[in-house]
């Protein structure tokens, strides 16, 4: 029997999610919800599903959900999870929310410890780490291709005009790159940042972060709004004492470097994904087979309590640089 789903925010990342879900054979869509009444309803006639305008109404409809998918925005991208996720979590249904969990960190940290006193699924789309390509890298990491690990350099850039908020580069950018970086390489424990304004800009719109992970692995992210174009906006590099692997554009290409020897290889399209927008049905196909499998809640890959992770190291990287200090996690 296919796992009955709802959304819950359907701008353009509510209708990337039903657009998944509608071609997962494992799911019917049957309610969609937005507080903006024309948003819900163009979405139930396109996707046959059930229009509602709260979370509230549609916990009182009595429609049965076995997972509901949390893409509202808000201020910073996040400022609207908050409430309509622990409606959800406190009525016993798991959750997919879009990033950042939360752009409010008491916020996340509360949504984090309901969903673990529930003992409710609770995932975050961090879909970057979902991509054929950094399977494979995380392989080679796990079985020792890359010996100890020593450095990992992250860039991630778009053109992204928008100014919401001094803060909106990385409270709305970042939490995929440190969860890439926690991904390869453990948790944070040192975070030390740097910021500009770019040219006619009124919000730290380009960073320079330096991480010491708990391993002692050293880190660095470039950030920026101000950067980027049709190609390279992301580049992870994991360097170890065997060899080092460089990750491009989430999913496209992968290449590996052994330390001592000119030979190379590179990978291109692993598993036939090409391009960003197709990372969503990993992730999302991953949620899905978890649900369907009763996977616990402390299992969930992708959890947000490691979205929770990322965005601390997003705040502490705000303290460090307005403090001019490195702030310990």
């Amino acid at each position: 029997m296919a796992l009955k789903v709802g959304i819950v925010g359907m701008g353009n990342i509510g209708n990337v999610h039903a657009g998944v879900y509608m071609n997962n054979p494992k799911v019917e869509l049957v309610a969609v919800c937005d507080i903006i009444k024309e948003k819900a309803d163009a979405a139930a006639s396109k996707y046959g599903a059930k229009a509602f305008y709260s979370v509230k109404e549609m916990l009182d409809s009595g429609i049965h959900l076995d997972a509901c998918s949390m893409a509202t925005a808000g201020v910073e991208n996040g400022g609207d999870h908050f409430k309509p996720t622990m409606e959800l979590l406190e009525a016993g249904i798991p959750v997919l929310g879009e990033k950042p969990i939360s752009n409010n960190i008491e916020d996340a940290e509360k949504m984090v410890a309901l969903a673990k006193s529930k003992k409710v699924p609770y995932g975050v789309d961090l879909n970057h780490r979902f991509t054929p390509a950094a399977r494979v890298a995380k392989e080679w990491m796990n079985n020792g291709r890359l010996g100890k690990t020593h450095i990992i350099n992250m860039r991630m850039w778009i053109n992204n005009p928008n100014e919401s908020s001094p803060w909106f580069h990385m409270r709305a950018l970042h939490p995929h790159s440190f969860d890439v970086m926690r991904y390869f390489c453990g948790d944070v424990k040192s975070v030390a940042a740097f910021m500009m304004k770019g040219e006619g800009r009124n919000i730290w719109s380009n960073c320079q972060v330096l991480l010491q992970f708990e391993n002692d692995v050293v880190g660095n992210l470039t950030g920026s709004y101000d950067a980027g174009g049709s190609y390279g906006l992301e580049r992870c590099e994991v360097v170890g004492s065997k060899g080092r692997f460089v990750l491009e554009d989430a999913c496209e290409h992968l290449h590996f470097y052994p330390r001592n020897s000119i030979e190379t290889e590179t990978y291109d399209y692993l598993g036939g994904m090409r391009s960003f927008n197709e990372t969503f049905k990993d992730r999302i196909g991953v949620w899905i087979d978890q649900i369907e499998a009763g996977v616990s809640y402390d299992k969930i890959d992708g959890s947000g309590e490691e979205a929770l992770k990322a965005q601390r190291i997003i705040e502490a990287a705000i303290r460090s640089w307005q403090t001019h200090s490195i702030v310990e996690l």
